[in-house]
Protein backbone atom coordinates (compact mmCIF):
# COMPACT_ATOMS: atom_id res chain seq x y z
CA UNK A 1 0.00 0.00 0.00
CA UNK A 2 3.01 2.32 -0.13
CA UNK A 3 3.64 5.33 2.87
CA UNK A 4 2.75 8.73 0.52
CA UNK A 5 -0.08 6.90 -1.25
CA UNK A 6 -2.64 5.97 1.46
CA UNK A 7 -2.25 9.47 3.07
CA UNK A 8 -2.16 11.89 0.06
CA UNK A 9 -4.47 9.95 -1.92
CA UNK A 10 -6.23 6.91 -1.01
CA UNK A 11 -8.48 6.92 -3.14
CA UNK A 12 -6.32 4.85 -5.68
CA UNK A 13 -5.93 1.70 -3.70
CA UNK A 14 -9.29 1.84 -3.05
CA UNK A 15 -9.79 1.75 -6.68
CA UNK A 16 -7.26 -0.58 -7.25
CA UNK A 17 -9.38 -3.11 -4.81
CA UNK A 18 -12.75 -2.24 -6.72
CA UNK A 19 -11.76 -2.98 -10.29
CA UNK A 20 -9.33 -6.02 -9.29
CA UNK A 21 -12.58 -7.65 -7.39
CA UNK A 22 -14.50 -6.94 -10.25
CA UNK A 23 -12.35 -8.99 -12.33
CA UNK A 24 -12.10 -12.00 -9.66
CA UNK A 25 -8.71 -10.88 -7.79
CA UNK A 26 -8.26 -11.73 -4.34
CA UNK A 27 -6.31 -9.12 -2.52
CA UNK A 28 -4.61 -9.53 0.75
CA UNK A 29 -3.09 -6.86 2.73
CA UNK A 30 -0.08 -7.03 4.69
CA UNK A 31 -0.97 -4.31 8.04
CA UNK A 32 2.81 -4.27 8.79
CA UNK A 33 4.09 -2.99 5.39
CA UNK A 34 5.35 0.69 5.08
CA UNK A 35 7.62 2.59 2.79
CA UNK A 36 9.15 0.14 0.23
CA UNK A 37 12.68 1.99 1.47
CA UNK A 38 12.71 4.71 -1.54
CA UNK A 39 12.25 7.86 0.10
CA UNK A 40 15.65 7.19 2.52
CA UNK A 41 17.39 5.84 -0.90
CA UNK A 42 16.59 9.66 -2.33
CA UNK A 43 18.11 10.79 0.67
CA UNK A 44 21.24 8.78 0.70
CA UNK A 45 20.00 7.32 3.98
CA UNK A 46 20.84 3.99 2.42
CA UNK A 47 21.07 2.09 5.74
CA UNK A 48 17.68 2.85 6.82
CA UNK A 49 16.41 2.15 3.16
CA UNK A 50 17.62 -0.86 3.89
CA UNK A 51 15.66 -1.46 7.15
CA UNK A 52 12.50 -0.07 5.64
CA UNK A 53 13.12 -2.98 2.75
CA UNK A 54 13.50 -5.84 5.61
CA UNK A 55 10.48 -5.04 7.62
CA UNK A 56 8.62 -5.18 4.58
CA UNK A 57 9.89 -8.23 3.68
CA UNK A 58 9.28 -9.61 7.02
CA UNK A 59 5.27 -8.18 6.46
CA UNK A 60 4.99 -9.57 3.48
CA UNK A 61 6.19 -13.06 3.89
CA UNK A 62 3.96 -14.85 6.19
CA UNK A 63 1.73 -14.28 2.71
CA UNK A 64 4.45 -15.93 0.12
CA UNK A 65 2.90 -19.33 -0.35
CA UNK A 66 -0.47 -17.49 -0.83
CA UNK A 67 -0.04 -15.18 -3.58
CA UNK A 68 0.69 -15.17 -7.12
CA UNK A 69 2.33 -11.38 -6.95
CA UNK A 70 2.99 -7.94 -4.96
CA UNK A 71 1.02 -5.93 -6.39
CA UNK A 72 2.25 -2.07 -6.87
CA UNK A 73 0.25 0.91 -7.95
CA UNK A 74 3.22 3.50 -7.40
CA UNK A 75 5.65 3.07 -10.27
CA UNK A 76 8.71 4.46 -7.83
CA UNK A 77 7.66 2.20 -4.85
CA UNK A 78 7.68 -1.06 -7.66
CA UNK A 79 10.90 -0.08 -9.37
CA UNK A 80 12.51 0.36 -5.71
CA UNK A 81 10.81 -3.86 -4.47
CA UNK A 82 12.57 -5.07 -7.85
CA UNK A 83 15.63 -4.12 -6.72
CA UNK A 84 15.18 -5.43 -3.26
CA UNK A 85 16.71 -8.67 -4.27
CA UNK A 86 20.15 -6.58 -6.12
CA UNK A 87 19.72 -4.49 -2.63
CA UNK A 88 19.45 -7.17 -0.05
CA UNK A 89 22.27 -9.65 -1.86
CA UNK A 90 24.63 -8.96 0.72
CA UNK A 91 22.58 -9.53 3.18
CA UNK A 92 23.10 -13.56 4.34
CA UNK A 93 19.60 -13.14 6.30
CA UNK A 94 17.49 -11.92 3.71
CA UNK A 95 18.73 -12.33 0.28
CA UNK A 96 17.44 -15.88 -0.93
CA UNK A 97 14.01 -13.87 0.86
CA UNK A 98 14.80 -10.26 -0.51
CA UNK A 99 15.38 -11.94 -4.45
CA UNK A 100 11.94 -13.71 -3.95
CA UNK A 101 9.91 -10.60 -3.07
CA UNK A 102 11.72 -8.78 -6.26
CA UNK A 103 10.82 -11.84 -8.92
CA UNK A 104 7.00 -12.23 -7.27
CA UNK A 105 6.67 -8.21 -7.18
CA UNK A 106 4.32 -6.62 -10.53
CA UNK A 107 3.18 -3.17 -11.59
CA UNK A 108 -0.26 -3.24 -11.95
CA UNK A 109 -0.05 -2.77 -15.54
CA UNK A 110 0.95 -5.94 -15.61
CA UNK A 111 -1.91 -7.37 -14.23
CA UNK A 112 -4.43 -6.10 -16.03
CA UNK A 113 -4.04 -6.87 -19.33
CA UNK A 114 -4.72 -10.46 -18.78
CA UNK A 115 -8.51 -8.99 -18.15
CA UNK A 116 -8.80 -6.47 -20.55
CA UNK A 117 -11.65 -8.34 -22.61
CA UNK A 118 -13.36 -8.58 -19.08
CA UNK A 119 -13.17 -5.67 -18.38
CA UNK A 120 -14.36 -4.23 -21.52
CA UNK A 121 -17.28 -6.12 -21.82
CA UNK A 122 -18.33 -4.75 -18.36
CA UNK A 123 -17.70 -1.38 -19.89
CA UNK A 124 -19.61 -1.93 -22.92
CA UNK A 125 -21.71 0.86 -23.60
CA UNK A 126 -19.78 3.76 -21.73
CA UNK A 127 -19.41 6.98 -23.58
CA UNK A 128 -15.68 6.96 -24.51
CA UNK A 129 -13.00 10.03 -23.41
CA UNK A 130 -9.47 11.42 -24.42
CA UNK A 131 -6.90 11.37 -21.76
CA UNK A 132 -3.25 12.48 -21.88
CA UNK A 133 -1.10 9.73 -19.97
CA UNK A 134 2.50 10.63 -18.46
CA UNK A 135 4.10 7.60 -18.20
CA UNK A 136 6.41 8.05 -14.98
CA UNK A 137 10.22 7.67 -15.43
CA UNK A 138 10.13 4.63 -12.59
CA UNK A 139 7.72 2.92 -15.00
CA UNK A 140 9.01 3.53 -18.61
CA UNK A 141 12.90 3.83 -17.80
CA UNK A 142 12.75 2.19 -14.34
CA UNK A 143 10.77 -0.83 -15.00
CA UNK A 144 11.24 -0.73 -18.56
CA UNK A 145 7.22 -0.86 -18.89
CA UNK A 146 5.70 0.81 -21.83
CA UNK A 147 2.67 0.55 -23.60
CA UNK A 148 1.14 -1.49 -20.90
CA UNK A 149 -1.40 1.38 -19.10
CA UNK A 150 -1.93 2.83 -22.66
CA UNK A 151 -3.21 -0.79 -23.85
CA UNK A 152 -5.40 -1.49 -20.84
CA UNK A 153 -7.33 1.93 -21.56
CA UNK A 154 -7.83 1.66 -25.32
CA UNK A 155 -9.25 -1.67 -24.95
CA UNK A 156 -11.89 -0.68 -22.45
CA UNK A 157 -12.72 2.34 -24.83
CA UNK A 158 -10.34 5.36 -24.00
CA UNK A 159 -8.79 7.73 -26.09
CA UNK A 160 -5.41 7.68 -24.84
CA UNK A 161 -2.85 9.89 -26.33
CA UNK A 162 0.95 10.92 -25.26
CA UNK A 163 2.51 14.15 -24.99
CA UNK A 164 5.61 15.28 -27.49
CA UNK A 165 7.76 14.76 -24.29
CA UNK A 166 6.67 12.07 -23.36
CA UNK A 167 9.92 10.13 -22.93
CA UNK A 168 11.16 12.91 -20.16
CA UNK A 169 10.55 13.48 -16.21
CA UNK A 170 7.57 15.63 -15.07
CA UNK A 171 9.89 16.92 -12.36
CA UNK A 172 8.43 15.10 -9.40
CA UNK A 173 11.58 12.60 -9.35
CA UNK A 174 10.87 11.14 -5.83
CA UNK A 175 12.06 13.91 -3.23
CA UNK A 176 13.77 15.87 -5.91
CA UNK A 177 10.54 18.51 -6.09
CA UNK A 178 10.74 18.83 -2.44
CA UNK A 179 14.26 19.54 -2.84
CA UNK A 180 14.98 21.52 -5.81
CA UNK A 181 11.37 23.13 -6.55
CA UNK A 182 12.74 25.44 -8.85
CA UNK A 183 14.01 23.07 -11.58
CA UNK A 184 11.00 20.76 -10.74
CA UNK A 185 8.77 23.21 -11.58
CA UNK A 186 10.11 24.45 -14.73
CA UNK A 187 9.68 20.71 -15.57
CA UNK A 188 6.44 20.76 -14.26
CA UNK A 189 5.43 23.65 -16.50
CA UNK A 190 6.95 22.39 -19.71
CA UNK A 191 5.81 18.77 -19.05
CA UNK A 192 1.80 20.40 -18.44
CA UNK A 193 2.20 23.03 -21.65
CA UNK A 194 2.85 19.74 -23.73
CA UNK A 195 0.33 17.71 -21.78
CA UNK A 196 -2.67 20.42 -22.62
CA UNK A 197 -1.25 20.50 -26.17
CA UNK A 198 -3.28 17.32 -26.74
CA UNK A 199 -6.14 18.92 -26.29
CA UNK A 200 -7.38 15.88 -23.35
CA UNK A 201 -9.41 17.08 -20.58
CA UNK A 202 -7.88 14.64 -17.71
CA UNK A 203 -4.13 13.31 -17.18
CA UNK A 204 -3.66 10.42 -16.04
CA UNK A 205 0.08 8.96 -14.69
CA UNK A 206 1.29 5.56 -12.81
CA UNK A 207 2.83 7.15 -9.76
CA UNK A 208 1.79 8.79 -6.43
CA UNK A 209 4.47 11.34 -7.14
CA UNK A 210 3.97 12.46 -10.89
CA UNK A 211 0.22 13.25 -9.56
CA UNK A 212 0.65 15.30 -6.71
CA UNK A 213 3.28 17.62 -8.63
CA UNK A 214 1.27 17.74 -11.53
CA UNK A 215 -1.62 18.33 -10.22
CA UNK A 216 0.10 21.49 -8.16
CA UNK A 217 0.44 23.39 -12.00
CA UNK A 218 -2.85 22.38 -13.16
CA UNK A 219 -6.53 22.82 -12.68
CA UNK A 220 -7.24 20.38 -15.43
CA UNK A 221 -7.74 16.92 -13.16
CA UNK A 222 -4.50 14.79 -12.77
CA UNK A 223 -5.32 10.81 -11.26
CA UNK A 224 -3.98 7.85 -11.55
CA UNK A 225 -5.40 6.11 -13.97
CA UNK A 226 -6.65 3.46 -12.11
CA UNK A 227 -9.17 5.64 -10.94
CA UNK A 228 -10.47 5.94 -14.49
CA UNK A 229 -10.91 2.34 -14.67
CA UNK A 230 -12.96 2.38 -11.53
CA UNK A 231 -14.97 5.26 -12.55
CA UNK A 232 -15.71 3.85 -15.61
CA UNK A 233 -16.78 0.25 -13.74
CA UNK A 234 -19.02 2.29 -11.79
CA UNK A 235 -23.22 1.65 -12.55
CA UNK A 236 -24.21 4.49 -14.35
CA UNK A 237 -26.86 6.34 -12.62
CA UNK A 238 -30.38 6.45 -13.81
CA UNK A 239 -32.02 9.13 -15.36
Amino acid sequence: EGCVQPAMAPSINAATARVLDAVGVQLLVAPQAGCCGAVRYHMNDQAGGLDDMRRNIDAWWPYIEQVEAIVMTASGCGVTVKEYGHLLAHDPHYAAKAARISLLTRDLSEILPQFEAQLALQMAGKGAQRVAFHPPCTLQHGQQIRGKVEGVLRAVGVDVVLCLDSHLCCGSAGTYSVLHPEIAHELRDRKLANLAATGAGEIVSANIGCVTHLQSGTATPVTHWIELVDRMLAPVAPG
